[in-house]
């Protein structure tokens, strides 16, 4: 019980940080998307390599698996792809639409786990998972395209914490995999920048605030890391509300955005589907058995 309690504080921690994201990334202008997310890669490589040095702790590089380095490897690609997306929706004024990303985040959960597990959904999932599809053709409608940017946050970070589960490897470990996987990549698109790339040539402080990034990217990754691997996913599920909460208040209180009837309306379907699911996972978790604590133990 006190992993699984001190899991759900590393949750806590690593969901109200992402919420306040919205106020950081800006901050990085005019660097754009692409040159941010290449120094979040670099950066953050470079803090988690600190703490490995720190704590002396290198004999994982031995132990770990081909099938875990491939699952993290993979891992990578994915919060890759998920920092870039969600730089550029902040960086542009979608803020909001990328709430929503978070905020559908455990309804691809529930699909992944039919689709991918072979579960099976209880009526009421089905509902919430119906009440979702509806949101995001209301939400569609309202945009006038289909809500891209949300959906593929909502996608790439459902997959990243099923595969992180998966591996099960340490906080620092499989962090350092994942930013060196993708630091190719990285490197190669900062050398062929040149005279464009702002690291440098817009002042100490920008400079500062790119390096510094790597510090915000891996205290909140750290946190993840270690709740998701001791936290069951119904409990993460419900955890996960905090960031979509707090980066739709920043969204619509203080950047501002827009906020029409139609997308209200879709985030109110949004909203009732998550009250469905979370009122669904609440009943069915209090009509299961009390399980003893030794019992207690991460799903693999």
């Amino acid at each position: 019980m006190p992993d699984l309690r001190r899991g759900v504080w590393y949750g806590i921690a690593a969901y109200a940080l992402w919420g306040l994201f919205p106020l950081y990334w800006p901050l990085l202008k005019p660097s754009g998307a692409i040159e941010i997310l290449a120094h979040r890669m670099l950066w953050s490589l470079a803090v988690v390599v600190v703490i490995l040095a720190v704590t002396r702790n290198w004999s994982w590089i031995r132990q770990i698996s081909k099938r875990q380095l491939l699952l993290l490897a993979g891992a990578g690609v994915l919060v890759s792809t998920n920092w870039g997306v969600y730089i550029y929706a902040v960086n542009t004024g979608h803020v909001v639409e990328s709430a929503l990303g978070y905020f559908i985040n455990p309804l691809v959960s529930i699909l992944f786990g039919v689709i991918i597990l072979g579960e099976r959904l209880r009526r009421w999932q089905w509902v919430a998972v119906g009440l979702g599809a509806a949101a995001v053709v209301i939400l569609t409608l309202g945009y006038g395209k289909l809500p891209w940017i949300a959906l593929t946050l909502a996608f790439s970070f459902g997959l990243y914490g099923l595969v992180k589960k998966k591996a099960q490897v340490g906080a620092a470990e499989s962090l350092t995999i994942e930013t060196l996987v993708m630091l190719i990549p990285a490197g190669i698109y900062l050398t062929t920048l040149g005279s464009a790339n702002t690291f440098g040539n817009h002042g100490t402080g920008h400079a500062v605030l790119l390096i510094s990034s790597g510090v915000v990217t891996a205290i909140p990754l750290l946190f993840f890391a270690a709740s998701v691997i001791t936290v069951p996913l119904t409990i993460v599920g419900l955890l996960q509300y905090i960031a979509p909460v707090l980066q739709f208040l920043v969204g619509v209180l203080i950047i501002k955005e827009t906020m029409p009837a139609e997308r209200w309306l879709g985030f109110g379907v949004v909203w009732l589907a998550l009250a469905v699911f979370t009122w669904d996972s609440i009943r069915h978790g209090l009509a299961k058995k009390p399980v003893p604590e030794k019992e207690l133990a991460p799903v693999g």
